[in-house]
């Protein structure tokens, strides 16, 4: 009985961990930019939603409504304004902007919002279902799913419309894609604004289960780095075969390791995943 509690955990925190690396890898993977924002801009959206209750009474799941054209408007200023003048250049120098932006969307945050831990509390709470000997609280159950719509939501994005097949097109040859008459600019900062959108609405989601702070952002940042090597990298299912593996090595690995040592398990099974197969779970050699 123990066992399917913790698998049930497992699948729900994982379900948000797909939803923060879809985002993550999508950037990496269309731009070949390392997106350290990505953590920052999912804590901010934390204290969006933290705000929107506490101020205005607005429930942090219709937060959602208000980060998503936030965020990927935001993402879309950062891209088109600052990202895409170094767009060719190595890796090494996109990381460090993303890296100084970081900083500076870090820092503020703690000077706005100062480093004490805030946690997203409902009144009255939801409460928890019974499936059998399972019990899953409301709104982790909720923010799992609503985590797994978005992450369709993005594939169906990707897979349906027009400027999703354009972005397609740009990740497989940028330069045929602009032979054929693709704003490769244009998609870079589309791409961008998506990326910052998942990690926006991610924030409201975590906010309602764990307590946030300016100094959380490094800590969503590796767990999406880890789902997007796992799943394989700009692969929307991939990162959610990358989330859900990562939701269950670090329940189960509370479990027989300790709470402390769950971390630990899931960058041992990243280095695991990039000996045995680099590409990751869903991924495909020389594809990116």
């Amino acid at each position: 009985m123990l066992y399917l509690q913790i698998l049930a955990n497992g699948l729900m925190l994982g379900g948000l961990y797909a939803c923060i690396g879809a985002g993550f890898s999508l950037v990496w993977g269309v731009l070949n930019v390392i997106n350290i924002l990505h953590g920052s801009f999912i804590v901010l959206g934390g204290y969006l939603a933290f705000y929107a209750y506490s101020v205005a009474g607005i429930h942090p799941f219709f937060s959602l409504l208000i980060a998503a054209p936030v965020f990927f408007a935001l993402g879309y200023i950062v891209q088109s304004g600052l990202v895409n003048r170094m767009i060719g250049a190595p890796v090494l120098l996109t990381l460090t902007l993303t890296f100084g932006l970081d900083l500076m969307l870090s820092n503020g945050m703690l000077a706005a919002f100062t480093a004490d831990f805030k946690k997203v509390s409902l009144d009255p709470p939801l409460g928890a279902v019974l499936a059998g000997p399972v019990v899953l609280p409301v709104d982790r159950l909720i923010a799992m799913v609503l985590a797994l719509a978005l992450v369709g939501l993005l594939y169906l994005t990707l897979s349906r419309s027009r400027i999703g097949r354009a972005i397609v097109a740009v990740r497989m040859d940028r330069e045929a894609a602009a032979l054929m008459g693709v704003r490769v600019k244009t998609v870079y900062a589309i791409t961008f604004g998506l990326g910052a959108l998942m990690a926006g609405v991610s924030g409201p989601l975590l906010a309602m289960i764990f307590p946030i702070s300016p100094l959380s952002g490094s800590a969503y940042l590796s767990k999406a780095f880890v789902v997007c090597v796992l799943g394989g990298l700009g692969s929307v299912p991939g990162a959610l075969v990358g989330g859900l593996a990562l939701g269950l090595a670090e329940s189960f690995g509370s479990l027989w390791l300790g709470p402390e040592h769950a971390t630990t398990l899931s960058f041992v099974l990243l280095i695991l995943i990039l000996l045995v197969r680099p590409e990751g779970l869903l991924g495909r050699k020389g594809y990116a």
